[in-house]
């Protein structure tokens, strides 16, 4: 299994030193950068399986490297980890709805940093690595392309399945409509939001089991998640 790509984008050369020497020794493949504009055309070059990155940096801001990641397709669903001196809730909200994963505060211990990005890459390696994904009582083989939901193999359609594989290679996380489009139909497509909605039916149709709860989600206002059950 190849290494997961981690890009470091921190401008304390202190701190961005002792960071890359962790990550790598903890089996990353880490490209680290102190410029935001630099990040962001590394990041469109290679699309990483991780960022790291630090609010405040020269150039583009941090928050704004964040922004961009998300509306760019190949990285739209990169996990991104941000660091940041800013520890105000209203900061902290901020940094998380324009994208982030999850948010450290510094001065943090990078023990603490490391343990976060292990914990995300746990739960997406499956999907990078093509293996088996499995969240709750579901079970997906990409490769052989087959669902099972406790044991019993459920059939989908094509589309069904894609969206399907989204939503476990991101469990628990919220999207949109327009973010479940671009995902799974891709950002060029011209089919409405709407249609969303009825391959969303057709999946939890072609996922329902007696007696076992709903895992999809709906979220009112705002979209759809999976839930482990």
């Amino acid at each position: 299994m190849p290494a997961p790509r981690l890009l470091l984008v921190e401008d304390d050369p202190a701190l961005a030193e002792l960071l890359e020497f962790r990550f790598t020794a903890e089996g990353y493949s880490v490209t680290a950068t102190a410029d935001g504009d630099e990040a962001l055309l590394l990041a469109v070059e290679e699309a990483p399986d991780l960022v790291v990155l630090d609010w405040m940096i020269e150039g583009t801001s941090g928050i704004e490297v964040c922004r961009r990641l998300r509306r760019e397709k190949s990285t739209a669903h990169v996990p991104i980890v941000m660091l940041t001196a800013r520890g105000a809730e209203d900061d902290k909200i901020r940094g998380l709805d324009t994208g982030a994963d999850d948010y450290v505060t510094k001065p943090f211990s990078p023990r603490e940093l490391i343990a976060r990005v292990n914990a995300i890459m746990r739960r997406i390696r499956p999907a990078l690595a093509g293996e088996t994904l499995e969240v709750g009582d579901l079970a997906l083989d990409a490769t052989a392309h087959k669902v099972t939901r406790k044991g019993q193999v459920v059939a989908l359609g094509p589309t069904e399945f894609r969206l399907l594989k989204f939503f476990m290679e991101h469990p628990g996380r919220v999207f949109s409509r327009g973010q479940l489009l671009d995902a799974v139909w891709g950002t060029d497509s011209d089919i409405e939001l709407r249609t969303v909605d009825v391959h969303i039916r057709r999946l939890r149709k072609g996922i329902e089991l007696a007696g076992s709860a709903d895992p999809v989600r709906t979220v009112r206002s705002a979209g759809y998640s999976l839930e482990a059950i």
